[in-house]
């Protein structure tokens, strides 16, 4: 089975200059930027087996996970929106 990393970056190649941007200037951002990869991380360690834990941990991890990525995915479209207007 390959295990996709869910990397910011990778997913949202055309916002690359703006994750760095606001990785940089924005504390909330890159707390949650951390917080997001590590859960990230943990998910892919359970999935390839490094980790054991219950099935339902692990989709608290992936629930979890998912919504880290829309609230960074909607802070780096509304900085883009500000930057664009």
């Amino acid at each position: 089975m390959s295990l996709e990393k869910h990397n910011l970056a990778h997913e949202l190649p055309e916002s690359k200059e703006t994750i760095h941007t606001l990785k940089t200037t924005d504390q909330h951002f890159a707390k949650l930027f951390e917080t997001y990869h590590d859960t990230d991380d943990e998910v892919r360690r359970i999935e390839q087996g490094v980790e054991t834990t219950s099935d339902e941990y692990l989709e608290e991890q992936k629930k979890k996970r998912l919504g880290l990525k829309d609230q960074l995915y909607g802070m780096i479209r509304d900085y883009e929106a500000s930057v664009a207007s």
